[in-house]
């Protein structure tokens, strides 16, 4: 059969556009074939295809885009599907509308659109009229239940414009579709879709636009079909709201001093009440390590798969056979749940135990239909799992490095953990024990979400435990000897070390990054969206090397490095001591040590030169400083300790490793350093001039590049909706790669991305995006409002409209006014942290704003534990801030 294909795409000069799919006749171009320029509006390719070999004669291909810097961009769905099973055809015209990725009626064919948030339009099956010339197709993913697709245009076969006698086409389950014998039409031919309404049959209005044009012919022996995209209708005015909140922070009489997967459910019906939509969660991977209180950390999991043995309901895994185990859950319940705070060692510690104890009562339950389907299902990475933490704890520690066997992953020696007659098979099947019982808990909370029409938001951490099962399975994957983290901001002036290793992303390209879209695939057992922590990972990450403590020692990976000619060429006579050792005079230590400058001189230093001085030996990495204060104890000694990291990171340059000092990295913020300001005037301006070019020119296209080469394959691998957390230092380039690939944006009231301004307004927020007021990563309104009279006075006056002195603290009116301001904000979503609601209503806050942080990122031992100070039990009893807060959302359109 010849099949002719046509796509409408507007290319620029260098560009060109491909199709590959799955006719035998394209495999020996890797299934692939380029599409020839055809005029402006077209690109065409004609073709023989034996249909007999199509798997049942079906055609599967997508588009793609080569662009002139070669990045390719395949068209956003999954491959197009066609049957060529026709009797008597010879030819087939297919004439094609590129999906754009960043299209925005792309975003209501992901899972929480399709499967709960929009009215369900019942498919039938499509029969071809096998007279038919033409066949159109359009998606129309916003229409009412009672609403439908019609079509109409300028020949009598398409009722010459008569709207009563308007051709109405059949929903297929994916697409619009009619199927016309347009024989004798004379072509071209201009023609519209519409909607009409099922229910009375009256025509409600034309697709915006003007007209479609089918352009081409009609003969016997062939079938044109007009693949027209999305019907042309607005697109942007359905906007929901949602709620933020740590599994963990959940309070429920039947909790164990912390939330649980089964107070989701209770969530969900709260939700219900106040017209929210959405629940969004943070991390629920197992992250136990060490045993202690620092395994609270939820970005830290030792498995990006298994989920956390914290989050379980003992009652729900099996009945008590033990009166002792019943009577013991039971006074443990009361005592931590009248904790005001998150207990997580004594929570997770006596769950552990309870868990092992119904294990050893759990007979035969690996024998069960449901475990086994389960088991297998999950095998990939739930045996390793279980391997690891069998050693782990045997070990008594989590570094693999330090194990007595089994130092290395090898797949034979897991297998070999889970044979029957190995001792160690009955310690590995308590851990899988305890996933499927999570996993079960999970869905069932899930599944009842679904139903009450709520969706469930996940998080998916940029980064994974150094010492975790991932890491030890596949290390290759990951650049050991990095540790990832952030540069400086507000909110950490040192920057962040988040201690994970960074990732090897041209080993992860080598499988299609299989990693990736596994690890997408379990998070779809339990989300319809998630959030991608720190998205500006994926088009450079923050790599601070192993011998930093802090990172301001960082730098971007990848990126170009500024050459010693790059210095030449400015007039900079290159003094490699000056730029990249650290820069210690008298006057430095005194600004820095005041009185203690002596102190540090004949303790850490020792003499280089005539004025300056130079860390000894023993002390010249932050990691060497911070494990000699480990071991000692003086006055002050965190003050001195900070004091010396600041030594060590005094200077302007970091050279690139093997680069026989001729490529080098700008230290981020070195304007904020004593090195930096102590130059010659003229040297720090043309320094400056570098350091700029550096950080914000000469790196976007490869950032750019590094990006397209990773999320659309990965936004590919699932239907979850995808947004995208990038706050921070932001490139250039990440907008519009975002846009680009239909990726929602996250904006924050006091974290706005354009330069110049001290606020960002949610009213000019773009639609494909998610307006909150605060993160867990930051204060909550009311604590922010505290932190700085002369910052909250500006945005009372600016922001709120507001005359005279602002209120010392955040009264609830205020709090209420920002609230709404985000409710009516034009992006997709507004979603809201649970103590910010709280906070617009007098009986229901927190007595203490600083108790209901979650996070403070500037320390990286922080212990997360905020716990809600109420139960979901009383708040969906109050029925008053309820049903106020369900017309805020209705009445700004989101209900």
């Amino acid at each position: 059969m010849k099949v002719i294909f046509f796509i409408r795409y507007k290319t620029k000069f260098g560009e060109s556009l491909s199709i590959k799919g799955n006719a035998t006749e394209w495999q020996a171009e890797q299934g692939r074939v380029a599409l020839q320029y055809f005029n402006d509006e077209y690109w065409r390719l004609e073709t023989e295809i034996d249909t007999a070999l199509l798997p049942a004669q079906t055609l599967s291909y997508l588009y793609v885009l080569t662009g002139v810097d070669g990045v390719e961009i395949s068209e956003f769905e999954k491959p197009r599907s066609l049957s060529l099973h026709y009797s008597g055809i010879e030819v087939v015209n297919i004439y094609d509308t590129w999906n754009d990725a960043g299209a925005i009626a792309n975003t209501f064919y992901t899972a929480p659109f399709q499967q709960i948030l929009l009215p369900g339009q019942k498919a039938s099956k499509f029969k071809l009229d096998k007279n038919a010339t033409h066949v159109f197709r359009v998606k129309a993913p916003l229409l009412q239940k009672k609403e439908a697709v019609c079509l109409l245009g300028e020949s009598e076969a398409l009722s010459q414009w008569r709207t009563e006698a308007a051709i109405r086409l059949e929903y297929d389950g994916a697409y619009w579709t009619v199927a016309l014998n347009l024989a004798h039409v004379q072509f071209p031919l201009a023609y519209k879709y519409g909607i009409y309404n099922k229910e009375d049959g009256t025509f409600l209005g034309f697709e915006n636009g003007g007209n479609r044009v089918c352009f081409g012919h009609s003969a016997a022996n062939e079938r044109s079909f007009l693949q027209d995209g999305f019907i042309d209708l607005p697109d942007d005015n359905w906007r929901g709201a949602g709620v933020s909140v740590p599994v963990f922070s959940l309070r429920t009489k039947n909790g164990l001093g912390v939330g649980e997967f089964n107070d989701l459910k209770l969530m969900a019906d709260w939700a219900v009440k106040a017209g929210l939509k959405l629940i969004q969660l943070l991390p629920v991977n197992d992250t136990i390590a060490t045993n202690t209180w620092r395994d609270s950390y939820p970005y830290a999991a030792i498995s990006a798969f298994a989920l956390h043995p914290l989050y379980i309901h003992l009652e729900s895994v099996g009945e008590f056979k033990s009166r002792r185990l019943k009577e013991a859950v039971k006074q443990k319940r009361k005592q931590l749940n009248e904790l005001t705070q998150v207990d997580y060692e004594a929570a997770l510690h006596f769950k552990l135990a309870a868990l092992r104890e119904l294990y050893e009562e759990a007979t035969g339950f690996e024998t069960s239909d449901e475990f086994k389907l389960f088991f297998k299902q999950h095998a990939h990475w739930l045996k390793p799992y279980a391997a690891y933490c069998y050693l782990r704890d045997k070990f008594q520690t989590p570094d693999s490095s330090q194990w007595s066997t089994n130092q290395t992953f090898q797949k034979s020696d897991v297998e070999a953990f889970f044979e029957a007659q190995n001792p160690a098979r009955k310690h590995l099947l308590f851990y899988c024990y305890v996933q499927y019982h999570l996993h079960q808990q999970l869905t069932d909370a899930v599944s009842y979400a679904h139903k009450k029409g709520v969706v469930i938001k996940g998080d998916i951490p940029i980064g994974v435990y150094r010492f975790g099962c991932d890491a030890w399975m596949e290390p290759e994957l990951y650049k050991m000897d990095a540790q990832a983290g952030a540069p400086p901001d507000d909110f950490a002036v040192k920057g962040q070390n988040w201690g994970f290793p960074t990732y090897n992303w041209p080993k992860m390209q080598e499988d299609g990054f299989a990693w990736w879209r596994k690890r997408f695939g379990q998070m779809s057992y339990y989300f319809d969206a998630f959030r991608i922590d720190h998205i500006l990972g994926f088009f450079r990450i923050w790599s601070i090397p192993l011998h930093a403590v802090q990172g301001i020692m960082g730098r971007f990976d990848p990126c170009k490095p500024v050459h010693i000619n790059d210095f030449g060429e400015q007039g900079i006579w290159f003094d490699y001591e000056r730029f990249c050792l650290p820069y210690i005079t008298d006057e430095v230590l005194t600004e820095i040590f005041a009185e203690r400058a002596e102190t540090v001189k004949t303790g850490f230093l020792r003499k280089h030169g005539p004025q300056q001085y130079a860390l000894l030996p023993e002390f010249d990495t932050q990691r060497k400083i911070e494990a000699y204060f480990e071991t000692v104890a003086m006055p002050e000694a965190e003050n001195l300790k900070e004091g010396l990291y600041d030594l060590v990171s005094n200077v302007i340059l970091f050279e690139e490793a093997h680069s026989e000092k001729s490529k080098f990295h700008f230290r981020i913020s070195i304007d904020q350093t004593s090195s930096y300001r102590h130059l010659q005037p003229h040297i720090r301006e043309k320094i400056w001039h570098l350091y700029i070019d550096y950080f914000y020119r000469r790196q976007d296209d490869l950032w750019r590049k590094e990006a397209l080469t990773k999320l659309p394959a990965l936004k590919a691998a699932t239907d979850m909706l995808i947004c995208g957390e990038d706050l921070g230092m932001v490139p250039d380039s990440v907008p519009g790669v975002m846009k680009q690939l239909g990726i929602l944006s996250l904006e924050i009231q006091r974290m706005p991305k354009q330069q110049g301004i001290q606020f960002f307004n949610p009213a000019n927020a773009p639609y494909l995006s998610v307006v909150t007021p605060s993160t867990h990563d930051m204060s909550t309104i009311r604590g922010w409002w505290q932190e700085d009279k002369k910052t909250t006075q500006q945005f009372f006056n600016d922001e709120l409209g507001q005359r005279g002195e602002a209120p010392k603290y955040c009264e609830p009116w205020i709090n209420r006014a920002i609230i709404l301001q985000h409710l009516y904000a034009p992006a997709m979503w507004s979603i809201f942290q649970l103590q910010d609601l709280l906070g617009m209503s007098a009986s229901l806050r927190h007595d203490n704003p600083d108790e209901e942080r979650i996070n403070v990122p500037a320390n990286p031992q922080h212990y997360w534990r905020y716990r809600m100070h109420i139960s979901l039990e009383q708040l969906i009893k109050e029925k008053s801030f309820n049903e106020e807060l369900k017309g805020y959302v209705q009445h700004s359109g989101r209900g």
